[in-house]
């Protein structure tokens, strides 16, 4: 007689090898989704190849039911340095270029007048 059920008999047996390879394999975190693009006013280009971009959204207050306008500054790389104050651009977020930039310009919807 086998040691062995018949239940796990009929599956196919590890070996000593696959299961210490298994083991060892390094869990790598899979990243979805894509990068995140915002829009906003640039509000300082004095900087080299980086502008500061204002990016202004709304949320409503909870208990008052208010709309308030939050504002936050975001570094972005300008390679070309084509940005000015004042022109609506669209920045997409990147690996960190700096100690504070994280987001590059993607492009400039419109001109400062």
């Amino acid at each position: 007689m086998s040691t062995i059920p018949e239940s796990v008999s009929d599956k196919p047996q590890e070996t000593a090898v696959t299961a210490v390879a298994a083991l060892q394999a390094p869990v790598t975190p899979v990243k979805t989704g894509r990068k995140r693009i915002l829009q906003g006013v640039v509000v300082s280009d004095k900087m080299t190849k980086t502008i500061v971009v204002a990016i202004h959204r709304r949320k409503l207050h909870r208990l008052y039911k208010k709309y308030i306008t939050r504002t936050k500054k975001v570094k972005a790389h300008d390679e070309t340095s084509q940005c000015h104050i004042g022109d609506t651009v669209r920045v997409v977020e990147s690996r960190p270029l700096s100690r504070d930039k994280r987001w590059r310009l993607l492009d400039i919807v419109s001109r400062a007048s």
